[in-house]
This record gives C-alpha cells, structure tokens and sequence, in this order.
C-alpha cells in the first residue's frame, strides 16, 4: 500500500469511506452513491450492424466475421432529436470481446438518452496486432460523426468507452486519434478521429511488462515488441496535454489488471492540466461491468453507474 499512498498523496484528492449496500468503497473525487437504472424498458436488440469498411478492412487476413470489423447500432431515441454518441470498446484481453461490456452497456447508455456503438474490433487471437485495433476505433468514430444525421446524434459529442483491455484501447483512441485528412478519397476518413470523452471502466493503462496484463500485451503487441512502441502505447507514459476529458474506475481487489498505471495516468493528465475524474472501489473482481447480469432496467447497478451518468450530464452528454 506504501505506493499506492505516496501517488495519492501527490495526486493531493480528497479520500472517504463510506459503505453502500454492504460495498465499501474509496472514492477519490466525488463521494459515492447506489445506482438504479431509469425506469423504462431498454431496448432488446441493436437495429442494426454496420460495416467500417464498404470493401475489404486495411490489413484484412480473410473474409470470416472476425476479419470484418463492424458497430452494432444502439440508437438512444426514435425521435429526430441529436443526442450524444459513445463507441464501446468491450474488453477480453484482445482475445475475444466480453458481450456485457458492450450491448449491457449500450442498453443502459440509451436509458441515459445516449447513443451506443458497439464495436467488433479485430483481435490478436486472430492473428491481428497494433494499429489494426486503433484503426478500427478511429474509423468507427469517424464513421459514426459522418453519418450523424443518419444516426440523430450530434458530431461534436462523440466519446469513445472502454473496459479492460477495450479500456487500453479506448484510452489510445484518445491519445492516438488523429485529425481527419481533407484530402482523403473516402469522405468518412475526412473526419476527425479524436473523441471529445473517454469512460475507462477497470482498463489496462500500461504495455510496459512489470505493469501490464500480459494477454491483453501479447496479443496487441506480439511475444518480443520494440520498446518504443509499448512505450507509445502505455498511457502513463504517452498523455499529453490534448487528451480529452476521462472518467475512470477501478477496484482495490482487481486481481488482474494493476491499479498503479492507473494512478500515474491520472499523475501525468494532472501534470498536462487535463480533466478527469477516478473512483477507486474496494471490493469486487475483475470485468465487474455494471454489477448486473444480464442488464434489466429494473436491476440495482453498480455505484460508478450513477456517477458516470452524473459526470456525463456535467459534461453535456
């Protein structure tokens, strides 16, 4: 714990206790509070899936599923009214990709009156490896700001959702994401990439060995990557001062992924003057997602749902 105190205490937040429905819980930066999802039935399937790409994917191996990245399309409304966009990036280690971290989370988003994209992005356990998956994310976002009017949601509010290893991917779209090329042939990659927002939800931060999950590593990065390369990839390491504003959440007992990336990322947005907020929870393991499976808004979910939704409505979401 002699670490852990000593980047807390220079990251100088305020820290309680409290206890919830029998969860104990550090919260850094906003005190905590239980969760019940809006009344209101979610919806039960996407509307729709959606290719990234019209023809074959850059750096495509084959023509099955898997080589075919896509969104699966959760609209917040059927109302022609522009709401506010998140592209989800569900976690499993860029092996396989966790279902609850993606339509649990898009159903519960359109509750909120939030748009939802979930993303089937490429996977190293199919033999694909960086920047194949920050180029699905980028392409995803842009397509999702090209298509805007299609969509109903408004282009300047579009964030990028992660957990786990989709939380190291959603962290790197918001530090990789490029600018759109005007001169670009296909109007879509015209547009922007950057997302105005990221939720990072138990993510892996780090590539570097000693700090990080090594599937999610090996299958992103190969068995022997260059150093710079995960060095370029270890959010701790690569913020900068036009990351855009983050809310993060962890768990004390998270045996799989290491909280102290997660606590120097936020050292070095905090030394670039760049927003975020982090709530560190006690108790409870790994891919925790909203505490609830399957998703049914009747359910009680847990706390980092209702602060997330309060940190999204303080940020125009």
């Amino acid at each position: 714990m002699s670490i852990v105190s000593s980047i807390l205490g220079a990251l100088n937040v305020v820290i309680r206790f409290r206890s919830h429905a029998s969860l104990a819980c550090l919260v850094i930066l906003a005190a905590m509070g239980g969760t019940r999802a809006d009344d209101g039935a979610a919806i039960a399937v996407a509307a729709e899936t959606i290719r990234l790409w019209e023809g074959d994917p850059p750096g495509a191996l084959g023509t099955a599923d898997h080589d075919v990245p896509v969104v699966a399309w959760w609209p917040a409304a059927k109302e022609a009214v522009a709401s506010a966009a998140l592209v989800i990036c569900p976690g499993g280690g860029y092996g396989h990709l966790a279902d609850h971290e993606g339509s649990d989370y898009a159903r519960w988003l359109n509750t909120q009156g939030i748009s939802a994209f979930v993303l089937r992005y490429r996977l190293g356990s199919k033999g694909y490896r960086h920047p194949v998956m920050l180029g699905d994310v980028s392409r995803a976002i842009r397509l999702v700001r090209h298509g805007h009017e299609r969509f109903r949601v408004d282009p300047a509010r579009v964030g990028v959702m992660g957990s786990s290893a989709g939380g190291h991917l959603a962290l790197t779209s918001c530090i990789h994401g490029a600018a759109g090329d005007e001169q670009a042939a296909d109007p879509i990659d015209r547009v922007s990439a950057r997302p105005d927002l990221g939720i990072l939800c138990y993510p892996v931060v780090s590539m570097l060995p000693e700090k990080t999950h090594g599937g999610s590593r090996k299958n992103l990065l190969g068995e022997s990557p260059a150093d710079e390369i995960a060095r370029q990839l270890s959010g701790e390491l690569a913020a900068h001062e036009n990351v855009p504003p983050l809310f993060v959440w962890h768990t004390w007992e998270d045996k799989s992924v290491k909280l102290e990336p997660i606590l120097e990322l936020c050292m070095k947005l905090k030394s670039h003057a760049r927003p975020y907020e982090l709530h560190v929870y006690e108790q409870g393991g790994h891919g925790l997602g909203l505490g609830v499976r399957p998703y049914e808004p009747s359910k009680t979910l847990h706390p980092w749902t209702d602060e997330c939704r309060r940190w999204l409505a303080a940020q125009g979401f």
